[in-house]
Protein backbone atom coordinates (compact mmCIF):
# COMPACT_ATOMS: atom_id res chain seq x y z
CA UNK A 1 0.00 0.00 0.00
CA UNK A 2 0.60 3.68 -0.38
CA UNK A 3 1.99 6.05 1.98
CA UNK A 4 -1.19 7.82 1.65
CA UNK A 5 -3.83 5.15 2.19
CA UNK A 6 -1.83 3.64 5.01
CA UNK A 7 -1.89 7.27 6.22
CA UNK A 8 -5.74 6.57 5.30
CA UNK A 9 -6.01 3.89 7.18
CA UNK A 10 -4.59 5.01 10.37
CA UNK A 11 -7.12 7.97 10.60
CA UNK A 12 -9.92 5.43 10.02
CA UNK A 13 -8.48 3.36 12.69
CA UNK A 14 -8.29 5.75 15.16
CA UNK A 15 -12.33 7.26 14.50
CA UNK A 16 -13.19 3.23 14.66
CA UNK A 17 -11.25 2.67 17.79
CA UNK A 18 -12.50 6.17 19.63
CA UNK A 19 -16.25 4.77 19.34
CA UNK A 20 -17.94 2.47 21.62
CA UNK A 21 -17.05 -1.06 19.31
CA UNK A 22 -18.28 -3.23 22.10
CA UNK A 23 -21.76 -1.92 21.64
CA UNK A 24 -24.32 -4.80 21.61
CA UNK A 25 -27.83 -3.18 19.70
CA UNK A 26 -26.42 -3.33 16.42
CA UNK A 27 -25.31 -6.14 14.36
CA UNK A 28 -24.22 -9.44 16.35
CA UNK A 29 -21.00 -8.65 18.19
CA UNK A 30 -20.63 -6.27 15.35
CA UNK A 31 -21.09 -2.80 17.01
CA UNK A 32 -23.26 -0.54 15.72
CA UNK A 33 -23.82 -0.91 11.73
CA UNK A 34 -21.00 -3.35 11.88
CA UNK A 35 -17.91 -0.96 13.17
CA UNK A 36 -16.26 -3.89 14.78
CA UNK A 37 -15.87 -5.63 11.34
CA UNK A 38 -14.51 -2.65 9.68
CA UNK A 39 -12.33 -2.10 12.31
CA UNK A 40 -10.78 -5.73 12.21
CA UNK A 41 -10.71 -6.19 8.83
CA UNK A 42 -9.23 -2.65 8.01
CA UNK A 43 -6.31 -2.73 10.80
CA UNK A 44 -5.62 -6.09 9.66
CA UNK A 45 -4.87 -5.37 6.35
CA UNK A 46 -2.94 -2.05 7.75
CA UNK A 47 -0.96 -4.41 9.86
CA UNK A 48 -0.33 -6.59 6.82
CA UNK A 49 1.05 -3.69 5.14
CA UNK A 50 3.26 -2.00 7.61
CA UNK A 51 5.06 -5.69 8.18
CA UNK A 52 6.07 -5.58 4.52
CA UNK A 53 6.98 -1.78 5.04
CA UNK A 54 9.13 -2.59 7.80
CA UNK A 55 11.03 -5.07 6.21
CA UNK A 56 10.59 -8.55 7.88
CA UNK A 57 12.14 -11.85 6.90
CA UNK A 58 9.13 -13.30 8.37
CA UNK A 59 5.54 -12.03 10.06
CA UNK A 60 2.24 -13.01 10.74
CA UNK A 61 -1.39 -11.29 10.98
CA UNK A 62 -3.91 -12.50 13.44
CA UNK A 63 -6.92 -10.77 14.81
CA UNK A 64 -9.24 -11.85 17.67
CA UNK A 65 -12.57 -10.86 17.42
CA UNK A 66 -13.25 -10.80 21.46
CA UNK A 67 -16.91 -11.20 22.41
CA UNK A 68 -19.48 -8.31 22.45
CA UNK A 69 -18.05 -6.29 25.37
CA UNK A 70 -14.72 -5.64 23.68
CA UNK A 71 -13.37 -4.43 20.87
CA UNK A 72 -11.38 -7.19 19.91
CA UNK A 73 -7.40 -7.06 19.05
CA UNK A 74 -5.02 -7.54 15.92
CA UNK A 75 -1.61 -8.10 16.07
CA UNK A 76 1.07 -8.28 14.18
CA UNK A 77 3.89 -10.16 15.00
CA UNK A 78 7.43 -9.83 12.59
CA UNK A 79 11.46 -11.29 12.44
CA UNK A 80 14.01 -9.25 10.64
CA UNK A 81 16.79 -10.90 9.20
CA UNK A 82 18.86 -9.52 12.55
CA UNK A 83 17.11 -12.45 15.01
CA UNK A 84 14.91 -9.67 16.69
CA UNK A 85 11.19 -8.78 16.21
CA UNK A 86 8.39 -6.24 16.85
CA UNK A 87 5.15 -7.94 18.68
CA UNK A 88 2.43 -4.68 17.82
CA UNK A 89 -1.19 -4.90 18.91
CA UNK A 90 -4.09 -2.68 17.81
CA UNK A 91 -7.14 -2.32 19.89
CA UNK A 92 -9.48 -0.23 21.82
CA UNK A 93 -7.80 1.47 24.79
CA UNK A 94 -8.89 0.84 27.77
CA UNK A 95 -8.25 4.84 28.86
CA UNK A 96 -8.74 7.52 26.84
CA UNK A 97 -4.96 8.88 27.08
CA UNK A 98 -4.05 5.15 26.31
CA UNK A 99 -2.17 3.82 23.44
CA UNK A 100 -1.57 0.83 20.95
CA UNK A 101 0.92 -2.03 22.52
CA UNK A 102 4.35 -2.82 20.97
CA UNK A 103 7.27 -5.22 22.27
CA UNK A 104 10.58 -6.13 20.74
CA UNK A 105 10.26 -10.04 20.45
CA UNK A 106 12.98 -12.58 19.97
CA UNK A 107 11.30 -15.50 17.83
CA UNK A 108 8.07 -15.87 16.64
CA UNK A 109 6.38 -17.74 19.60
CA UNK A 110 7.92 -15.10 22.19
CA UNK A 111 4.58 -14.08 23.63
CA UNK A 112 6.12 -11.98 26.33
CA UNK A 113 8.72 -10.19 24.77
CA UNK A 114 10.79 -7.44 26.03
CA UNK A 115 9.32 -4.42 28.40
CA UNK A 116 5.48 -3.30 26.91
CA UNK A 117 6.11 0.46 25.03
CA UNK A 118 2.74 2.67 24.04
CA UNK A 119 2.31 4.56 21.18
CA UNK A 120 -0.30 7.27 21.52
CA UNK A 121 -3.57 6.89 20.02
CA UNK A 122 -3.14 10.84 18.40
CA UNK A 123 -0.25 9.39 16.11
CA UNK A 124 -3.04 6.93 14.38
CA UNK A 125 -5.15 10.71 14.61
CA UNK A 126 -2.89 12.29 12.46
CA UNK A 127 -2.27 10.07 10.24
CA UNK A 128 2.06 10.08 11.03
CA UNK A 129 2.76 6.90 9.56
CA UNK A 130 5.81 7.78 8.68
CA UNK A 131 7.06 8.72 12.58
CA UNK A 132 5.09 5.28 13.24
CA UNK A 133 7.89 3.40 10.73
CA UNK A 134 11.04 5.06 12.71
CA UNK A 135 9.19 4.46 16.13
CA UNK A 136 8.84 1.03 15.09
CA UNK A 137 12.18 0.91 13.34
CA UNK A 138 14.35 2.43 16.49
CA UNK A 139 13.33 -0.72 18.39
CA UNK A 140 15.14 -3.20 16.08
CA UNK A 141 17.88 -1.09 16.37
CA UNK A 142 18.02 -0.71 20.39
CA UNK A 143 17.32 -4.62 20.80
CA UNK A 144 19.60 -5.57 18.06
CA UNK A 145 22.16 -3.18 20.27
CA UNK A 146 21.63 -4.80 23.05
CA UNK A 147 21.17 -8.34 21.80
CA UNK A 148 25.42 -7.33 20.53
CA UNK A 149 26.33 -6.31 24.05
CA UNK A 150 24.72 -9.33 25.85
CA UNK A 151 26.76 -12.25 23.52
CA UNK A 152 29.96 -9.44 24.07
CA UNK A 153 29.72 -9.78 28.16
Amino acid sequence: MSIKSQQANMKIIYSLVSQDLGYIHGEKESGPNGAKKVYLSKSAAFLRALGKDLGFEDFIVTANPGGIAVSGEITLMGMWSEGNGLYFQINQPWQPFGGFLYRSIKNMKDYTGGYNQWLACNLFANGEYERLINILLDLKERTAFTEVEKRAA
